[in-house]
């Protein structure tokens, strides 16, 4: 199976529907009534949602997935019944293969049930007619890449003792969602290097985000969260998204001081300092952070010009 253990949790819906050939004397014994082994559509509506919920224990690679929703519905026309499938539910990877499971065992019960009244009955396809709540449904297209700054805060790396990981992995992430990263700079943990550093980023270089990793901890030199106060509103539920996403993987989610917040345009969010704080804030953020600047902007895909 695929590991979907870093992918953020979404309402996922999936439709899928399948198509049979019947003759039309056997549609009209549906319509009467009349079928021997009863109503095949019913059946199929049971059969259907029954073979959702055993999805996972049927095709190997399919996890298991919690189903909120289940719905079967058919149409019927002179030559064929159509089956349609339904399924929405809360979780990390999609709801096709249930949908399209539903669909294909409703339509072989019908088949099942009127196999004795027609020899020429056919399955004609099974197919995934919509599915949504994955990432691609969350993605912005902007008529420009929005312009990002790394800021690395620590002692160490800006010493040489070490070298840095986690802004060169937020740089990664970053062009990977189409987000260009103009600067990149490491410096110490000293909070007025970090204001100076984070007003030149917002007022006068003017990008639309600054990613800071380091310095959301407890030792005396994390002073990374101090910086929100250069900001106009703070911004509460990207460090709520972060810490909640974060504690379901370790306990010490909850010791991260991480701030976001707005100073005009431009939007600063502090990560942690480790590569797998980092690794996994990201994981929480992206890709629907990026919607915030079209919230900004009033919905258009371009930052307003700066006032002459």
């Amino acid at each position: 199976m695929i590991d979907v253990s870093e992918k953020n949790r979404t309402l996922r819906s999936a439709i899928a529907e399948s198509v049979l050939t019947v003759s039309q004397p056997v549609i009209e014994r549906i319509k009467a009534g009349t079928v021997p082994k009863g109503d095949p559509l019913e059946v199929a509506r049971v059969a259907g949602i029954m073979a959702a919920k055993r999805t996972s224990d049927i095709i190997p690679f399919c996890h298991p997935v919690p189903i909120e929703f289940i719905m079967i519905e058919h149409a019927i026309s002179e030559d064929r019944i159509t089956l349609t499938a339904t399924i929405k539910g809360i979780y990390r990877t999609g709801m096709e293969m249930e949908a399209m499971t539903a669909a294909a065992v409703a339509a072989l019960t019908v088949y099942d049930m009127l196999k004795m009244l027609d020899d020429n009955m056919e399955i004609l396809s099974v197919r995934l007619l919509n599915k949504r709540g994955g990432k691609s449904d969350f993605k912005d297209a902007f008529a420009t890449p929005l312009k990002t700054a790394v800021l690395v805060m620590s002692d160490s790396i800006s010493g040489g003792k070490k070298t840095d990981a986690s802004g060169l992995l937020i740089k990664e992430r970053l062009t990977e969602h189409g987000i260009d990263v103009v600067s990149y700079e490491i410096i110490p943990d000293d909070r007025e290097l970090i204001t100076k550093t984070l007003i030149k980023y917002c007022d006068e270089d003017r990008v639309d985000l600054v990613m800071t990793t380091g310095g959301t901890g407890f030792s005396p030199r994390d002073t990374t969260p101090g910086s929100d106060v250069l900001c106009d509103r703070a911004e509460a539920g990207i460090p709520e998204a972060i810490r909640s996403y974060g504690q379901e993987r370790t306990p010490y989610s909850m010791l991260s001081r991480a701030k976001a917040g707005l100073r005009g345009n431009t939007l600063i969010v502090n990560l942690p300092g480790s590569k797998r704080g980092v690794q996994e804030s990201l994981d929480a953020l992206l890709p629907g952070m990026p919607h915030a600047f079209q919230m900004m902007w009033g919905g258009a895909r371009e930052r307003p010009k700066a006032p002459e």
